[in-house]
């Protein structure tokens, strides 16, 4: 079985162990296995049952992870995706007033559209033609929007009325432990220890229970019943209303998934002497397929995580990582007590780690040359303050094409960048 997996997944060639893989799949588990709760509450606002969604999320992550592993050899996992499914709930369902089963529906297009373009030559090109200048911004604002998410979810950020955020209550509870868990998952890196980011969530989620703070709601159950399998109404989808919907959510997880591969594969270096990544095609069929099978489970947008840079940062170079994730969301089902026992502030910890490691992409910048540096830091700014990765890759492709040709060296940016921040500006115009 070891010769098998070496040789199948290239562990070696990718200066890799089994045991690194695995423990970078239950790394990225344990940062992403929020979604397994979270994705059911805002869900069930539309009035989806909790248990199903919450079969339908587990489900989903699992194959989409498993698919990714084993089909593109990428440490990287999929999971209905943070923002598309506010937008399905809040967007299409109660903000249009359409049913979540229409709007299940209309993801299934957007899925099966995102799979034509993957199989087309189409978005290969599109995202090989990204200049590595936006490339790096989108890893390092990948980097600043988990910093967010991490520190908004312990408290350390929150909104403010009229200056949008501000400082939060740094000796609150939860702020505290979220910061002694990056303390201990610095430290321990700084010192070489393996498995650094698992031991700095754990150490967080034990303390979270002894004090209180979290709640310890056993370990096995059996999972819900109720399913929300094929309960989609794609015909109620095809109405003209619902086009602008579609082609929303087919931008949202083109250039999500566009910003994650790019973002993380950069950080795990596995760009070629080129800049491209190797095997896009099979990682992109294998995100756009995993968008449509979950709305056919019952979720919204499958998308390849961000989280997954923490596995990286673990030691993960391979599919096995994936496969390692998608074989414990398959466990989550049985385990789901344990899964909503870890607290936000825990895996929070992990993500401000991620964060700051993701931005010494900045490093790379030649600085010195403005037209480049500048659309790149645009991106990664609008990144986190406009909540959305694809917003922000959408500015940063804008003020690219804007900014060669104002300054007169137009053959400067590729077509593709061009026909990107076209569709961008269509998208921001009118939908």
């Amino acid at each position: 079985m070891m010769t098998w997996l070496n040789q199948y997944f290239l562990i070696k060639e990718n200066n890799s162990s089994i045991r690194k893989e695995v423990i970078a799949g239950f790394t990225t588990f344990l940062a992403m296995a929020y979604i397994s709760v979270v994705n059911p509450a805002i869900l069930s606002e539309t009035g989806m049952d909790f248990g199903a969604v919450f079969v339908a999320t587990c489900l989903a992550a699992a194959l989409g992870s498993i698919v990714m592993g084993l089909y593109a050899n990428y440490p990287i996992a999929l999971a209905p995706g943070m923002g598309q499914n506010a937008f399905f709930a809040y967007g299409i369902v109660i903000g249009m007033g359409h049913s979540w089963q229409i709007a299940l529906g209309a993801v299934f297009i957007s899925g099966i559209m995102f799979i034509v373009i993957s199989i087309l030559p189409i978005r290969e090109w599109l995202i090989n033609s990204i200049p590595k200048s936006l490339k790096l911004g989108m890893a390092a604002g990948i980097g600043l929007f988990l910093a967010i998410i991490a520190l908004s979810g312990s408290g350390i950020v929150v909104d403010n009325a009229a200056t949008l955020v501000s400082f939060g209550n740094l000796l609150a509870p939860s702020s505290l432990l979220m910061i002694l868990g990056f303390v201990i998952i610095t430290a321990l890196t700084s010192r070489k220890i393996v498995g650094a980011v698992v031991i700095g969530i754990l150490s967080v989620t034990v303390m979270a229970w002894l004090s209180g703070l979290a709640e310890f709601k056993g370990v096995v159950s059996m999972p819900p019943s109720a399913s929300a399998l094929l309960e989609l109404d794609i015909r109620g989808a095809f109405n003209v209303s619902m086009l602008t919907v579609i082609l929303t959510l087919l931008l949202i997880d083109v250039f999500d998934t566009a910003g994650t591969l790019v973002g993380v594969a950069t950080r795990a270096d596995m760009l070629d002497e080129d800049g491209k990544l190797p095997r896009l095609d099979k990682a992109l069929l294998a995100d756009s397929s995993a968008t449509a099978v979950g709305a056919l489970l019952g979720t919204s947008s499958t998308t390849s995580y961000v989280e997954s840079a923490a596995g990286v940062e673990a030691g993960g170079r391979t599919g096995l990582a994936a496969v390692t994730t998608g074989g414990l969301f398959l466990l989550c089902l049985f385990i789901a007590p344990l899964a909503q026992s870890i607290p936000p502030f825990a895996t929070g910890a992990a993500l401000l780690f991620v964060a700051c490691i993701m931005m010494r992409s900045f490093a790379d910048l030649d600085w010195d040359d403005i037209g480049e540096s500048a659309p790149a830091a645009i991106a990664a700014i609008s990144m986190p303050l406009s909540y959305s990765i694809a917003d922000g890759i959408g500015l940063g492709f804008i003020s690219y094409a804007a900014i060669k040709l104002v300054s007169g060296r137009p053959s400067d940016c590729p077509l593709a960048v061009y026909c990107i921040a076209l569709i961008f500006g269509l998208k921001f115009a009118f939908l």
